[in-house]
């Protein structure tokens, strides 16, 4: 099942990571895929080419999410290659983890304006080019929703994500575009290594207390939303997917 076949998809933050492999796993499917990103034009490229050299169809668009007017580009060059829109994967994001004292305002947007406000300008802007069909958009939310110790950046962002896709879903429903999310656990990617958290005691914490006994994999999420993305979960909306190997 999961066919998606003729469906046009543009995945932000998809440069590396999660995004990277939701964006792999959408052409795997059969799906057309725009991956977006904002500073790796490198890793863009190599996703694209992946994506090729196994015979599926794919661009790389560089963009800001919380800039408008790169948000617009973003779409603007989908619908010029691939003339529709059928998916949206609300990925991009940023985090930092610091205690309550080493909070500055600095920070605070950056996180907000990435991970918040991105998420509604790329939504704003997919819903004009998805089709009568409607669409699916899918939001990648985290377990650190519920809120997280040197997490409350962060936290929040996520927290805010959860209750956006609650109310676009029901503002969008009668459009037929789906709005869900999807909350990973602990993610082994580029930047939980380069976080110093893969080896170190919160890996080992976390690990003895994920009932699967393992860190998540990009792939493990780019299941779900392929899942998402598909007809095969058509009577889905407003909905936030754990993906966490039982952590919480």
């Amino acid at each position: 099942m999961n066919d998606l076949k003729g469906k046009v998809a543009v995945v932000t933050g998809a440069s590396k990571g999660i995004g990277a492999a939701i964006a792999k796993s959408l052409s795997a499917a059969g799906a057309r895929v725009v991956v977006n990103y904002s500073s790796s034009r490198e890793g863009a490229d190599r996703i694209v080419a992946d994506i090729k050299g196994n015979g599926g169809e794919a661009i790389a668009v560089k963009g800001d999410v919380a800039k408008a007017a790169d948000v617009q580009r973003l779409f603007g060059e989908t619908e010029k290659t691939f003339h529709a829109l059928d998916v949206l994967v609300n990925n991009a994001g940023v985090y930092k983890f610091e205690p309550l004292e080493e909070i500055t305002e600095d920070e605070f947007h950056r996180e907000f304006n990435i991970n918040v406000l991105g998420t509604i300008l790329a939504t704003k802007e997919a819903v004009k080019h998805f089709g009568p069909n409607g669409g699916s958009i899918i939001n990648i939310s985290s377990i650190a929703s519920a809120g997280e110790a040197q997490a409350a950046i962060y936290s929040g962002t996520k927290g805010a994500v959860d209750a956006i896709t609650r109310a676009l879903a029901a503002e969008l429903g009668p459009r037929k575009i789906r709005v869900n999310a999807i909350a990973p656990g602990v993610v082994d990617t580029e930047g939980t290594r380069s976080g110093g958290i893969m080896g170190s005691d919160f890996e080992k914490q976390a690990v003895e207390g994920t009932p699967l006994g393992r860190f998540g994999q990009p792939d493990d999420i780019a299941r779900i939303a392929v899942f998402l993305a598909s007809d095969d979960s058509a009577w889905l909306t407003g909905e936030r997917l754990t993906a966490s190997g039982g952590y919480r």
